[in-house]
């Protein structure tokens, strides 16, 4: 019983922090995943974690330990985040589709999120999920959030590094870069329909006896599954950087608060 209760409280701070990491981490965090699924991973994986970094850790229980599970709650939901914001990037890059090619009130309800968002965006989304499951990113998603620990252990100053502003300054220039691969997934699409809006507009100037909103509506939209279906072997290669970015950049979210840890 003593070894009971001298372990329970270190296990329950590793709990915590897998538990919120799989409430917002893509795949895991789909309301497709029933949520006795999630927890009843999240205990094996918080049971392997105890086994090989919390067993010889020691704790005191005192006023301080809710903070101490409030800090690995913050400590999992912002490594979930980082990964999630990447995968958003699609959607975004569906949204600069949709409104120039004129998709951009049909917005379909997403079943895996429960929100509405753009056609294209869902289209792609459905793919990118496809692709990330087919290079079993659900197992790399597994390692970073196990591996964490070697980096940001469970006696952590979170709540000093956020106070500071690291963290804030840390998300929003990941936002930049998440934001910057949407306009360049987006891009070659959103161009060419740009250049028949010129195209439309030329013609307008010259043969005036042209209805240009009857034949520019229907154009766009030709044009614009053409685009998309040429594009598409293409597609894997920026997905596949998009990844790798996403990795990269927990990465550097852990090894900035190891370094303010160290420090």
């Amino acid at each position: 019983m003593e070894v009971i209760l001298q372990a329970f409280p270190i296990f329950l701070l590793i709990f915590c922090r897998i538990t919120s990491f799989f409430v917002v981490a893509p795949i895991f965090s789909t309301r497709n995943v029933p949520a006795p699924f999630k927890i009843g991973l999240g205990f094996f994986v918080a049971l392997l974690v105890y086994l090989v970094y919390g067993i010889n850790e020691t704790l005191v229980i005192d006023a301080g330990y809710v903070l101490m599970v409030i800090r690995e709650v913050l400590a999992g939901l912002l490594l979930g985040f980082v990964a999630y914001m990447f995968v958003t990037a699609v959607q975004i890059a569906g949204g600069f589709i949709d409104m120039q090619i004129g998709f951009g009130m049909a917005n379909v309800m997403d079943p895996v999120s429960g929100v509405t968002v753009p056609l294209l965006g869902n289209f792609k989304f459905i793919i990118v999920m496809l692709m990330f499951l087919s290079m079993n990113g659900h197992h790399y998603l597994l390692s970073a959030i196990m591996q964490s620990y070697d980096w940001l252990p469970l006696s952590n100053n979170l709540f000093n590094q956020i106070y500071e502003g690291s963290v804030s300054e840390f998300l929003i220039i990941t936002f930049s870069k998440v934001f910057m691969l949407a306009l360049q997934l987006a891009a070659p699409l959103v161009v060419a329909l740009f250049l028949t809006d010129v195209g439309l507009g030329f013609l307008a100037r010259t043969a005036p006896q042209f209805n240009v909103f009857v034949i520019g509506i229907p154009l766009k939209i030709l044009i614009g599954l053409f685009m998309l279906a040429l594009l598409m072997p293409a597609f894997s290669g920026l997905i596949g950087n998009l990844f790798g970015q996403m990795f990269a950049a927990m990465e550097n979210l852990l090894a900035g608060l190891q370094q303010q840890l160290t420090s």
